[in-house]
């Protein structure tokens, strides 16, 4: 990757080897910070070339201006940005992406990461978004009542028929916040359907649906091996689709039972 040409002064936040105090740094570069040590006022040629080099290697993905793109989440409201008061988690990321989520990894220059750092930095802190919303934040999904939403798990949405907080939702106001939460909640992607075909000698296969309509019926059992039915008379088949008490759900909902529920399920730390 073509790198910046090196500026004179700037602030040291290293990828990967030792990283300096962030306000040591910036003493040294002439920067002055402002109370909270992660929102540096660093030079406005900093900030500029971490803009040009951001704009290039990451707006597609997280947006020109830093707030949310084509596939990256806002790094403006980024939890990470927020509570990282020395530029070492941001440039750790950046230096070694994120493969899991399609984020490479970028071998900069230290002049060159500190600038997109800086840019980072100013973007959150300096009302980069001007007033304007970039998107829903987490706050703004936990307007309702907890309690409320407890009993609708338990009681009127059956959630508790298929899920339980001490089981597979031990954590998932952790592992899903915000937006993502909501869209689980509302439209699960990726649950498997699973069925039971029952042949007519009474002898019964079960796996995860991998084919399914009309005229055929089709599995893939324990072991991986694929087996198609006809769909007959002599063959009955049971479809176990977790996904369709959702779908029903949402003809139901009214707007409190989902603000609720979303306020309970976030509470599930």
């Amino acid at each position: 990757m073509k790198t910046l040409t090196a500026l004179a002064g700037f602030v040291s936040i290293l990828a990967v080897g030792p990283l300096l105090d962030v306000r040591a740094a910036a003493q040294t570069a002439g920067v002055q910070p402002t109370a909270s040590p992660q929102n540096l006022r660093a030079s406005k040629e900093l900030i500029e070339s971490g803009k040009t080099l951001f704009q290039q290697q990451c707006g597609f993905c997280h947006g020109r201006d830093a707030g949310g793109g084509e596939t990256g989440p806002s790094l403006v409201d980024s939890e990470l940005v927020k509570r990282d008061k020395t530029g070492t988690e941001i440039a750790g990321v950046i230096h070694n992406g994120r493969p899991e989520k399609g984020m490479p990894k970028f071998d900069l220059s230290e002049t060159a990461m500190a600038g997109v750092v800086a840019f980072i930095y100013n973007q959150q802190s300096g009302n980069a978004n001007n007033g304007k919303r970039r998107g829903v934040l987490p706050s703004d999904l936990r307007t309702g009542n907890a309690a409320l939403g407890k009993q609708y798990f338990d009681g009127q949405g059956r959630c508790s028929t298929c899920h339980s907080p001490t089981g597979d939702f031990v954590h998932v106001g952790t592992r899903l916040t915000g937006l993502k939460l909501e869209q689980r909640m509302l439209y699960p992607d990726r649950v498997k359907s699973k069925a039971t075909v029952t042949l007519p000698g009474g002898k019964s296969f079960s796996g995860e649906v991998a084919y399914d309509d009309e005229f055929t019926i089709a599995i893939r059992d324990s072991e991986g091996r694929y087996r198609s039915w006809p769909k007959i008379p002599s063959v009955k088949v049971e479809i176990d689709a977790p996904a369709d008490a959702h779908a029903e759900l949402l003809s139901k909902y009214t707007d409190a039972d989902i603000h609720n529920l979303m306020a309970y399920l976030q509470t599930l730390k």
